[in-house]
């Protein structure tokens, strides 16, 4: 991370959720002669279930205190409970897989996050997340994302709502490091954290069993496994508690899962291609039925970086999951790969289409898609349909 002399003093509001990569951020920050203020997002926590809010808060303290920074704590629990936990609830009863991370990155950490910083005179804020800025050389100042040095960390996808007035906010600071590395870096400055694992648990909750909060909030309804071919071949407890592609060997996690089939019990693994909410039944098939896959999706809710929605047709790459090694695939309107391109837009009402070269396995309804362009540059993304 690299900023000129004038940054020098430059006041800069760190979310720091005990974790190595925000306390780090916040050490190259003060590092830079960056005025640095830690603040740890208190958000909603659920009741009855255990989770490691209190401990993320301590140690982020700590991180803030070795540091010698000021720290405050910010009581966002409503604004989580409304924008995160309650999106989740709606979109799961309607059979939609949500993106919590996304929401608590659209709504909260550069959201009522950023604008509290604002108002408290703050020039910046920073995450710890694994990401690269950089300001894209045009007339116009504008600001481009692009994917972290360490491919296996990257959290571009979960950023694909950011706008051009909120990045020219924002610093990533760890982005142009492996993990090794910010772990070196954080035990070489003393920082308490530098070997706390990382959290695998809710945006800012900490980590809990994500089934069990799920079941929490949700009442069980008990309901027909069907195969493709609509036979019964066991029982769920509740089709808003699977996604598309989770994997049901069938004796693993479904109730009465003993089979009319001869008296035997199927030992097949099997994966979830749709549910319906209203009859409340899933659908099962196996790993290499033509069901599970997908070469065309519709995606809404569309947010392009630069502000502007780009020529169309338009060559592209793209995921549709956290991780999965980006795809080859064209945004465009309807007509398959092999065919001649269309001028025309596709752009009606926020909604886009992407056809990949290669079907995609276990598209989920309500997760997002998100599209790079060949330079890795991050263009924007949207929601699955």
């Amino acid at each position: 991370m690299k900023k000129a002399c004038h940054e020098q003093n430059r006041r800069v509001f760190v979310a720091m959720s005990g974790g190595v990569d925000s306390s780090l951020a916040a050490a190259l920050l003060k590092g830079h002669g960056y005025d640095v203020r830690g603040i740890f997002m208190r958000t909603w926590s659920p009741e009855g279930i255990h989770c490691t809010t209190r401990d993320d808060r301590f140690m982020a303290a700590r991180a803030a205190a070795h540091l010698g920074i000021p720290f405050a704590v910010w009581d966002f629990r409503d604004e989580y409970k409304n924008a995160v936990v309650d999106y989740m609830t709606a979109e799961y009863a309607v059979g939609r897989t949500p993106n919590p991370d996304v929401m608590c990155n659209s709504r909260i950490k550069f959201g009522v996050f950023l604008q509290k910083a604002l108002e408290q005179g703050a020039d910046f804020i920073a995450t710890g997340h694994y990401v690269k800025i950089k300001n894209k050389k045009s007339k116009i100042k504008m600001y481009e994302l692009a994917c972290a040095r360490d491919l296996n960390k990257d959290q571009s996808y979960f950023l694909w709502t950011l706008t051009q007035d909120q990045l020219k906010h924002c610093l990533f600071p760890i982005g142009d490091y492996e993990k090794s590395q910010v772990r070196r870096m954080a035990q070489e400055r003393g920082l308490p954290n530098w070997d706390k694992k990382d959290s695998q648990g809710l945006c800012f909750v900490g980590a809990i069993d994500f089934a069990d909060f799920l079941r929490s909030i949700m009442p069980a309804r008990e309901g027909a496994v069907l195969t493709t071919t609509g036979a019964t071949i066991g029982m769920h407890d509740g089709a808003q508690f699977v996604t598309i592609g989770q994997r049901h060997g069938l004796n693993l996690g479904i109730k009465n899962h003993e089979l009319a089939i001869s008296g035997n019990r199927e030992t097949k693994a099997r994966y979830v291609v749709e549910r319906d909410m209203a009859t409340n039944t899933v659908v099962v098939a196996e790993e290499n039925d033509p069901a599970l896959y997908r070469k065309e999706i519709t995606v809404m809710d569309v947010n392009w970086i630069s502000g502007e929605t780009p020529q169309m047709p338009l060559s592209c790459f793209a995921r549709i999951r956290f991780r999965q090694p980006l795809q080859e695939a064209r945004i465009m309107n309807g007509e398959s790969w092999g065919d001649r391109e269309k001028s025309e837009s596709i752009i009606h009402d926020s909604r886009f289409v992407i056809q990949f070269k290669n079907p995609q396995r276990a598209v989920a309804p309500g997760q997002s898609a998100v599209c790079y362009a060949k330079n890795g540059a991050m263009l924007g993304g949207g929601v699955i349909a």
